[in-house]
């Protein structure tokens, strides 16, 4: 039997990688410029490119994995969806209000991004809900057609559901639903029951306003690649990387597209993850650097450390990460990443001040650095490290991309040096040890400000540019151990080839612990587990490939933040209870972020399913 082979592909700002794994464990590997404007045309070529080197055909492919930033650079770039929102009267301006955090204290300047939903996009209808499901007031269904004919009167591409209290009962939420498909057949629909039903409504609202805005872009881009892979040849099976670092297919991405916001970044921490599993390493820093910024997460103890909400479009994060508001809130479970605009295409440049800054913007792809010699004429990091001797200028990408390093030593000559009365090789190391300043400052967010203590992890480097920094940040950090692994500059590609596919539910049931029906919760947990057998089970994953874990976020009564705690597998009774609010259950969730035991509380669930890598 010939040899099959699984894909992992990764896009990034400036390169597309590509890994094959065969599953006699031969590796092969391509990395080419990304294909900015149509991402889905860098992977097909990419793939036909390496067919033709290595005599391969499409058939030999069984499984393709996949990081994408289309949905975040969508929301970036403010070029989502034309989105409609219907809510309950008196919520309307929750995307606006929002929970009154703010990113910056005492700066007066700031302003708050504006709303994916513009206000006249934003809908009421006159129903109301209770928090414990009953209905106060029942949606008359002339008034939410009403709603849903002036949306649609404006053209929307998407619309986005979310009433309130509907996770306590969606009936008004699904009348809504009902309206909407019988009315306009094929329009996206993100309905907030289905999305999130869970507790806290600006949290709940903007997620599912984010799903619908980046539902048509995703589901056109998936599209897009499943046509030109299906042209090329290449029939295989199209799973992608989601937030969280777990699997999904390509038909529940486009259904759920809120999940692969932060897709790209994954992979890395997922591959990390496995090797220092491999190679007994317990407590790792991730420190992954391309081409335009530098991701830094934490694993320890062999579990990857998750948020349970992140913001998007809040720019590069620096800095304290304490501070919260500056994004779009999304509460989805997702691997914690800190991140910094420093990346091998960071523009180097002076401020008014005349201090030598780095990033955030970068020179992405096209033109690139200087020494790319594509067009590009402001210095870039890259620029710097080429001056430094940092790095060949004829073995880049494997010789494939020769650098002119002249034109990096003249750009960085007349718009660096000289501007700044330095040596060029000192004013080189200026840009790289602030690059480097920049990056530790996002190694210190996830690692002192959380009361870790970096020199006891190892510093775990890849990404095109990790290595050449990981030594000199190490140094600094008092750290005395760096891994880099085998293909580097290609390591993301290879993380997607080791993650499992991966569902996550949960459900908000809010109930004082010691007086709840548990028959009720037991009866609201196998719910959750019924919907991941399913899910698992429609993707053709056997019983026995199968892995069900519990959670409970908790809390004291009259607190608003929750602990997230494991639930282990039995019965939900009186000893459960005692389990639950006793210390030691928090322990085995140190890598979770949430709150605290005893009053009110809401079910989670993790389903996951294994495709071990080929080799």
């Amino acid at each position: 039997m010939s040899e099959r082979y699984r894909v992992g592909v990764d896009i990034g700002g400036t390169f597309t990688d590509i890994v094959l794994l065969g599953s006699g464990g031969t590796i092969h590997t391509k990395k080419i410029s990304s294909s900015v404007g149509d991402y889905a045309r860098a992977i097909v070529e990419g793939l036909s490119e390496l067919f033709v080197e290595t005599g391969l055909a499409g058939d030999a492919i069984e499984e393709i994995r996949h990081g994408t930033t289309v949905a975040s650079n969508a929301i970036l770039e403010h070029k989502g969806a034309r989105v409609g929102l219907i809510t309950t009267k008196g919520f309307r301006d929750v995307l606006e209000i929002r929970t009154l955090r703010m990113p910056k204290l005492y700066d007066l300047a700031w302003e708050k991004p504006m709303p994916l939903v513009e206000r006249y996009l934003r809908q009421v209808v006159d129903e109301r809900v209770d928090a414990r499901g009953r209905v106060e007031r029942v949606l008359d269904a002339r008034d939410a057609e009403r709603a849903v004919d002036a949306l649609l009167a404006e053209k929307v591409e998407a619309i986005a559901v979310c009433l309130l209290n509907s996770f306590a009962n969606p009936r008004h939420e699904l009348m809504l639903k009902e309206i909407v498909e019988r009315k306009a057949p094929g329009l996206k629909l993100s309905v907030s029951y289905e999305v999130l039903p869970e507790i806290k409504e600006y949290e709940r609202t903007s997620t599912t306003v984010i799903n619908a805005y980046v539902m048509p872009i995703v589901a056109s881009y998936l599209r897009a690649l499943r046509q030109g892979l299906d042209k090329a040849g290449i029939p295989a099976r199209l799973l992608l990387m989601q937030s969280n670092g777990g699997l999904t297919s390509d038909q529940a991405a486009a259904e759920r597209p809120m999940n692969i916001i932060e897709s790209g970044p994954a992979g890395g921490v997922v591959g990390a993850q496995a090797l220092a599993r491999a190679k007994s390493v317990p407590k790792i820093i991730t420190f992954d650097m391309g081409g335009t910024t530098a991701k830094a997460s934490m694993v320890e103890d062999g579990e990857v450390t998750r948020a349970a909400e992140y913001s998007v479009g809040a720019g590069i994060m620096i800095g304290s990460r304490l501070l919260t508001g500056a994004g779009y809130t999304l509460k989805v479970p997702a691997i914690d990443l800190a991140e910094v605009g420093a990346g091998g295409g960071s523009l180097v440049w002076i401020d008014g001040g005349g201090a030598l800054q780095i990033g955030p913007e970068s020179a992405g792809a096209l033109p690139g650095p200087v020494c790319y010699d594509k067009g590009g004429d402001t210095p870039t990091v890259t620029d710097a490290n080429v001056v430094l001797g940092y790095i060949n200028p004829s073995h880049l990408v494997g010789g494939a991309l020769a650098l002119n390093a002249d034109k990096a030593r003249r750009a960085f000559e007349d718009k660096v040096a000289k501007p700044l009365g330095l040596a060029l090789e000192k004013a080189a190391y200026g840009a790289h040890l602030i690059a480097a300043s920049n990056m530790i400052r996002a190694i210190k967010s996830i690692s002192t400000e959380r009361g870790r203590d970096p020199r006891e992890f190892a510093l775990f480097a890849f990404g095109g540019n990790g290595p050449l920094f990981a030594c000199g940040m190490a140094r600094s950090l008092g750290m005395s151990r760096v891994v880099v692994p085998p293909s580097a500059g290609l390591f993301s590609s290879f993380g997607l080839l080791y993650a499992d596919v991966e569902h996550h539910y949960s459900r908000t049931f809010r109930r004082l612990l010691r007086q709840a029906d548990l028959a009720e919760i037991e009866r609201a947990w196998k719910t959750l587990a019924d919907q991941a057998e399913a899910q698992l089970a429609a993707e053709d994953f056997a019983a026995d490939r199968r892995r069900l874990r519990r959670s409970a976020a908790l809390h004291y009564q009259g607190q608003s933040y929750e602990l997230t705690v494991p639930v282990p597998d039995g019965a939900i009774d009186a000893r459960m209870v005692e389990h639950l609010e006793r210390p030691t259950a928090i322990a085995p969730a140190r890598t979770s972020r949430s709150s605290l035991y005893r009053s009110r509380s809401w079910g989670r669930g993790c389903a996951r399913a294994r495709r071990s890598p080929s080799a």
